[in-house]
């Protein structure tokens, strides 16, 4: 059964913050080429579950392949703590990196994999 459970996360630096709800008994691992780069986890949230608190003005939008992912990082440090899309079935999406939330620790957690590469 799913536990939803509100946290807080954020870029390194501490520009970009955020509070989203989520449950993180799906998480998945990506193995395509910029989140094996990142080592990014992600949880996908619905955007109302969403709400970024600080730093808009500091994201950047870098975009590849298809371009129908805005994966959003923070001008200052670097980071991407979050990003923007849109799912399978075409709704609106927000994919947040596990790694940048408050308080969790991922070695508790087991990760899906997901073949990105074969998009």
């Amino acid at each position: 059964m799913p536990v939803m459970k509100s946290y807080t996360g954020g870029c390194h630096c501490g520009e970009v913050r955020y509070e989203t709800t989520t449950d993180l008994s799906m998480v998945v691992s990506c193995n395509c080429s910029i989140c094996t780069k990142r080592g990014a986890l992600w949880t996908f949230v619905k955007p109302e579950q969403f709400a970024l608190r600080s730093g808009e003005d500091d994201l950047a939008d870098y975009r590849f392949y298809k371009k129908v992912i805005h994966h959003l990082f923070c001008s200052v440090c670097g980071i991407e703590s979050f990003a923007r899309g849109r799912g399978p079935d075409g709704s609106e999406t927000v994919a947040i990196n596990v790694r940048c939330l408050d308080g969790v620790d991922v070695t508790t957690l087991t990760p899906t994999p997901f073949d990105g590469r074969k998009l």
